[in-house]
């Protein structure tokens, strides 16, 4: 592996645009080319990200012996078929949440890293973000006492036009993977996996879900309540509860502009836990990261491994399954 490590993207849409804005600041890691299923498409987005390499086709990304490591933001149904083809190229692969539509499709992926040993880690910027990293020190230091609750919601109304991938099944549509997987990934962060899933939803014509509303009960009488939504602007807060305390991840409590408010005691005695940021949106330190992971020469890694990507995605599933969201991908 080059001292350098040099990335390709695979679909420049706006969550790529922002990922490569972000590389920039990553001390060892250099953006070299882009693919695209159109020539257009990967001409625009090197307007705007010179890259040395640009190609028309995912195979010829894939393929191009100057890229170390590629990202993967297509749409949700595509990236299964978008890691699997990369890694059989023997290419690492850094692929968005969710990390594909269903348990089978995530075990197809770890299947194949594992057999040509080949590194695959799934996108949870969150992860990696020193707010959520020093929440977690927290919570695991005791200062809370034991966790008795958790409180999350995220939601947004879109403006128009509307995406059409937020409501069409056959992209993953609806609130649980595109948005309720944030509130999902916090709540077993922090209290682990329930023993008891209950969810509702608002369904849409296209029968996926615009509202979600999620109850995790757990077999110590803890109890978290999860709720998504395509239909109303939320503050988008996280409030962890325990015996002795709490935290309150403010608004947009999954990206780096999120402040930990410490109740240590009453409602009244906050305390605001300080937290190093830097610039940018916040996709630069899972970037890092993965250039660590390369430099040592993992095909997992130890942050956010394969266990904790297949245990979320159950949940996803069970969510789904509970709340009657069903997907074609869900029958192969």
């Amino acid at each position: 592996m080059p001292q350098k490590v040099r990335w390709g993207i695979l679909g420049p849409g706006r969550i790529s645009r922002k990922f490569a804005a972000d590389l920039r600041l990553v001390e060892n890691a250099e953006l070299v080319a882009v693919g695209s299923r159109t020539k257009e498409s990967a001409l625009a987005f090197a307007r705007e990200f010179p890259v040395a390499h640009i190609h028309d086709s995912y195979e010829a990304l894939a393929a191009n012996p100057e890229v170390d490591v590629i990202y993967i933001s297509t749409p949700h149904n595509l990236h299964k078929e978008n890691t699997v083809m990369c890694l059989n190229a023997g290419k690492p692969v850094l692929c968005e949440k969710p990390f594909a539509m269903n348990l089978h499709e995530v075990q197809q992926m770890v299947d194949v890293a594992r057999d040509r040993k080949v590194f695959l880690m799934e996108a949870l910027w969150t992860k990696f973000m020193p707010h959520y990293r020093t929440t977690v020190d927290l919570v695991k230091s005791g200062k809370l006492g034991t966790i008795k609750s958790m409180l999350v919601n995220f939601g947004f109304a879109p403006a128009p036009p509307v995406p059409a991938r937020l409501f069409d099944p056959a992209l993953g549509g609806g609130t649980i993977l595109d948005i309720g997987i944030y509130n999902v990934f916090i709540t077993i962060s922090m209290m682990g996996i329930p023993d008891v899933v209950e969810a509702s939803i608002t369904p849409t014509a296209e029968g996926v879900d615009e509202q979600c509303a999620v109850l995790f009960k757990y077999k110590n009488g803890a109890l978290a309540q999860l709720f998504s939504t395509f239909s109303s602007n939320l503050a988008t807060e996280a409030d962890i509860n325990g015996n002795k305390g709490r935290i309150r991840l403010t608004t947009r409590f999954y990206e780096p502009s999120a402040t930990i408010e410490y109740y240590p005691e009453r409602v009244d005695s906050k305390q605001i836990i300080p937290v190093e940021k830097e610039s940018g949106f916040g996709y630069q330190y899972e970037a890092r990261h993965v250039g660590e992971c390369l430099q040592k020469g993992l095909i997992e890694s130890p942050l956010m491994s394969f266990k904790e990507s297949i245990e979320l995605i159950s949940l996803l599933d069970k969510i789904r399954n509970v709340a009657g969201v069903k997907y074609a991908a869900d029958r192969k």
